[in-house]
Formats: structure tokens, C-alpha cells, sequence
């Protein structure tokens, strides 16, 4: 219902509130679908099935794949919804995936299934729940909403600035697949030590930095050199789009190798039970250093859309992925 109210207090202009709306409400309305999913594939994860969980992902995200040109454009059978077409394929790829992760459960894997007793509440256990996730919530909180608070800021300069940085951190978020792995790794690594006693074991955490250290630097270069035309094909030949996200870019891995001991640490910690520390440090780094200077940069000191490239705008993007349940399973340890 709010969808164009909340596009406009983002700073959109009309023409993207009326080209956006549907997309946006969509995205919102199927939002039950995602988090199932998420739910469904770190019950598979969490008991030894991540193949099952890799499988859904699969399925989900090649619906979407093959729907969204079918619902942007038109083609065949289907009808041309524009930009709203690319959230229903969204959200069918998903739901279908939400479906398959039901079906698993039902039938079972080799570890866990799902049976009719197993359908009661367990308000003791859903407490339980609710108080290790509680500290991983706030530190999604504190990224999301200080990404939002960016793209407010970045939104001031146009619509060919917000759509070029969206697609230089799309492109970024790509590039750091292999680290999510990795960061993951690193908490679970931690959290097994801690869990076993051998606290005299760095295992995860400054091995996982040096890893991440070597991959991000190659990848830093890539971005450091990539020019407009590298980004003709997504930003659909629009020059300024091109430029604006071509500045993201490079300005962003500038920061790689900050972010791969950021990740990986910010990580270990978290798996070491030790939540609360990533925590303080997102919330001074992002809303008491970084968001006051990203508008001071930007708007008294003019440095314009340059000043909003900041670790938080891809912070924001990859937490959901990042804050995996490591935090409460090395808390329980």
C-alpha cells in the first residue's frame, strides 16, 4: 500500500515513484518468500544437507533468471509488466523454491525431516531462538538502515547516479562471492576450537584475512581498471549511468583489502559468541563516523556522488548473507 510513499521519502523522483511502485510493492507483498527461503536452506545447512540447500537455490534464482525477460518484455504467452515484471519472477522463482524446500522437509534428508509432531509450538524453544538471534538482528539493522540512509543521500543527485551506483554494487557484491564462503568458514572454524577448548588455535581468523587478503587484491585491480565501456551492456548504453558507476567501482576497491580482514574477523568474532563487538564497531564506524561524513563530503564540501562510495552502501547488501547463524552456533559452543 505504501510503496510510492516510501520510494518518495527515499527521494525518488516521479517518474521513478511511477515506474517503480509496482516493482517495489511486489518485492515487499512476496517478502514471506525470502525469508522462508533463507529459513528453510539454514535448516538444511545447520544439519549437514547443504547440497539440498544449494539445489533450492538453484531452482529459485533460475525461474528467475529465465521469467524476468519473459515478464519484462512480453515474450510469448506472457504479459509485459516492465519493471514490475522483474519482482514477480522474483518471487515465483522463490515461492518455487520455498515449495521444494517443504517438500525436502516433508520427505526428509539424510539428517532431518519433518514430521506432524514436530508442528506444535515450542514457545521455550522459540525464546531461546529469539535471544541468540536478537544481537545478529541489530547488527543487520545497523547496516541496512544505514545503507538506506546513503542511498537517501546519493538519491539528491539524480537517477542516473543511483542507478549507476546500483549496478557498480551489484557487480561488487559478484565479485565477493568467494568471501562469504570464506567469512563463514572463518566463524565456524573459530566457533568448533572454542566449542573444543583449544583456545591456543587462530584457526579462521587471521588465516581466513590473509586469504581474503590475496583474493580481493586481484580483484581490486580488475575493478581499479574497468572503464565506462566495460558497463555498456547493464547500464544500456546510457553514458552517465556508465560513468557514475564506473567512479563506484573504482572508489570502493580502494577498500578491498580493508574489507577482507573486516569481513573475515567481523566473522570470527561473531563465531566465537563474541557478537556484541561487531556490533559497537558497525554501529560507530557506519552511523557515527561514516554517514556524517558521507553528507559532509557530499553536500557542504561538494564532492558530490564521490563522497557516497562507502563500505556500508555494500555492507548494507551483503549482511542478510553474511550474518549467518555462526553467530548463535558459537554462542551455544
Amino acid at each position: 500500500m505504501f510503496a510510492p510513499k516510501l520510494l518518495g521519502l527515499m527521494g525518488a523522483l516521479p517518474e521513478v515513484i511511477a515506474r517503480g511502485q509496482g516493482y517495489t510493492a511486489v518485492m515487499l507483498g512476496g517478502n514471506a518468500t525470502v525469508l522462508l527461503l533463507f529459513l528453510g536452506n539454514a535448516v538444511f545447512r545447520g544439519a549437514g544437507d547443504a547440497a539440498i540447500a544449494m539445489r533450492v537455490l538453484w531452482l529459485a534464482n533460475g525461474l528467475n533468471i529465465l521469467l524476468g525477460p519473459c515478464f519484462i518484455f512480453g515474450l510469448g504467452p506472457f504479459p509485459e509488466l516492465g519493471v514490475m515484471g522483474a519482482s514477480v519472477a522474483t518471487n515465483i522463482g522463490r515461492g518455487t523454491g520455498v515449495v521444494y524446500v517443504l517438500y525436502r522437509l516433508w520427505r526428509g534428508g539424510a539428517h532431518i525431516r519433518v514430521q506432524r509432531r514436530h508442528l506444535a509450538l515450542e514457545l521455550d524453544t522459540m525464546a531461546t531462538m529469539v535471544r541468540l538471534s536478537a544481537t545478529g538482528m541489530f547488527q543487520m539493522l545497523i547496516g541496512m538502515t544505514s545503507w538506506l540512509a546513503l542511498i537517501r543521500i546519493l538519491s539528491g543527485f539524480g537517477s542516473a547516479a543511483l542507478a549507476g551506483y546500483t549496478i557498480a554494487i551489484r557487480i561488487i557484491i559478484f565479485a565477493l562471492l568467494p568471501s562469504w564462503g570464506l567469512s563463514n568458514a572463518a566463524a565456524t572454524l573459530v566457533g568448533q576450537n572454542l566449542g573444543l577448548g583449544n583456545r591456543s588455535r587462530r584457526a579462521g581468523g587471521l588465516e581466513g584475512g590473509i586469504l581474503q587478503l590475496e583474493s580481493f587484491s586481484a580483484r581490486s585491480g580488475w575493478c581499479l581498471c574497468c572503464s565506462p565501456n566495460g558497463l555498456s551492456v547493464p547500464s544500456r548504453g546510457d553514458a552517465s549511468v556508465a560513468a557514475y558507476g564506473v567512479a563506484c567501482l573504482r572508489t570502493v576497491s580502494l577498500g578491498f583489502l580493508f574489507y577482507a580482514y573486516g569481513m573475515v574477523m567481523s566473522q570470527a568474532f561473531n563465531g566465537a559468541g563474541a557478537v556484541w563487538t561487531p556490533t559497537f564497531i558497525n554501529l560507530f564506524c557506519f552511523w557515527l563516523w561514516q554517514l556524517p561524513l558521507a553528507y559532509v563530503l557530499a553536500r557542504p564540501l561538494g564532492w558530490g556522488r564521490a563522497a557516497c562510495s562507502p563500505p556500508s552502501l555494500l555492507h548494507g547488501q551483503l549482511t542478510p548473507w553474511s550474518a549467518r547463524p555462526s553467530s548463535s552456533a558459537g554462542a551455544g559452543s
